[in-house]
């Protein structure tokens, strides 16, 4: 059986390729991350490993990962997760169904790395043993829900449930991104649109104006002023906004603390922050509910709900629960004092736990909050709408009226 790697980041590693045979006498072929070579071939060899030949791989340079690679999407693990359970439903063994999915699968990558799986399944491993070897594209909240259904004897259901819960989380994502992104990119917009006026019209009028000889109304001053600013600091401007938000996207990637102070700023934030929260409720019901119906122990699986929250604050919070829950204490009353969840979700969770169906109730808690986001993101569209066309408009007309005040002025006087 292939080495299971570390879970966490390796580092201070290389990356050796194999060929060694089973303890089948089965050839197999495969890459494991090792400090060196003499240790590899330890670790290969405490796997049952016989008559292993190994080189290291040549990391590519970082022009060529940048030209290369083509990441694995979370929509094509979600994909391959329903085709799966298609698989499995239809009866089709386990290395078969594989093979039908990388025939029809139209990604390389995605058709590559189900290869990897595939060949490391025929060595002996189990599915979910197989998926933990490769961590980026299966966290451990999947791997965990396969080795369940797996030891539960139904792979099937559990493979459907897991297709189910990624399909509802794409779905909340792709609507929090419409509802960050969207004003943010009407807001650009409109800006652009102002500043092209700024820069190509405004000008053309001032060389108009200048053959008047005649004094300009102050609001025609003033725009002409700004679109003079505007003209000579354009690239200065765009330079610091763009180096700004480089900046910003760098740190939260890199830097914890801030990457947590945004995430809990994020929550006070007006409108935004009631949407996020919205959306953390149902992706805590929902993950919970999953694992729970899965079978996976409570304080277990508010570890794997923990890890999965996507947000420092209902981490934290979850972790707590955790440790309640851990000494006996029920999770409804863990919930409360954690002070982040809304009275109606306690209320409901503790008529779960008094009806014994926890799950049944947490699915219910997820539908309905997923509901209030959608409706929320329809309704900020709406609002923001009616409210940018108001802002370019007033601003367009502002311009127009700034730059025909003369004009009107000279008709006047005439």
């Amino acid at each position: 059986m292939p080495l299971k790697p570390s879970k966490e980041k390796l580092t201070g590693k290389f990356n050796f390729s194999y060929t060694a045979k089973n303890q089948k006498d089965k050839i197999v072929k495969g890459e494991i991350s090792a400090e060196n070579i003499t240790l590899g071939r330890s670790q290969l060899r405490k796997q049952g490993f016989k008559e292993i030949r190994m080189q290291r791989v040549k990391a590519p340079s970082a022009l060529t990962k940048f030209l290369s690679k083509k990441k694995i999407k979370p929509i094509d693990i979600t994909v391959f997760t329903r085709q799966m359970a298609t698989m499995q439903t239809a009866g089709l063994p386990l290395v078969q169904g594989l093979k039908v999915v990388i025939d029809s699968t139209a990604s390389p990558q995605v058709a590559k790395l189900i290869s990897k799986i595939k060949d490391e399944v025929e060595s002996g491993g189990s599915f979910s043993e197989c998926l933990r070897y490769h961590p980026e594209e299966f966290d451990e909240l999947y791997c965990n829900l396969v080795e369940a259904g797996e030891s539960s004897g139904s792979l099937e259901a559990m493979l459907s449930r897991i297709a189910t819960y990624r399909e509802k989380t794409e779905t909340l994502k792709r609507k929090l991104k419409k509802a960050m992104f969207y004003p943010v990119a009407v807001m650009g917009v409109a800006l652009i649109v102002t500043a092209i006026l700024l820069i190509k019209v405004v000008p053309t009028f001032r060389d108009m104006f200048e053959g008047f000889g005649a004094e300009l109304p102050a609001f025609t001053r003033i725009v002409l002023s700004i679109s003079d600013t505007v003209q000579h600091n354009a690239f200065k401007v765009f330079s610091v906004i763009a180096t700004a938000v480089w900046f910003t996207r760098k740190m939260y990637i890199t830097n914890e603390k801030f990457r947590n102070f945004l995430q809990a700023l994020i929550l006070k934030a007006p409108v935004f922050g009631a949407i996020i929260k919205k959306a953390a409720v149902a992706r805590f019901a929902r993950t919970l509910s999953t694992t729970f119906s899965a079978g996976v122990p409570l304080p277990e699986a508010l570890l794997l709900v923990a890890k999965a929250s996507g947000n420092i604050v209902y981490y934290r919070a979850i972790m707590k629960m955790r440790e309640g829950v851990s000494i006996g204490q029920r999770i409804n009353i863990s919930m409360l004092e954690s002070k982040i969840f809304p009275s109606m979700v306690v209320q409901m969770i503790a008529i779960g736990e008094e009806t014994g169906a926890l799950d049944a109730m947490l699915l219910k808690i997820a539908n309905i909050y997923e509901e209030e986001v959608d409706l929320a993101v329809d309704s900020l569209s709406s609002l923001l709408e009616p409210l940018i066309m108001l802002f370019l408009g007033v601003v367009v007309g502002g311009l127009v009226i700034a730059m025909y005040l003369p004009i009107f002025k000279m008709g006047s006087v005439i």
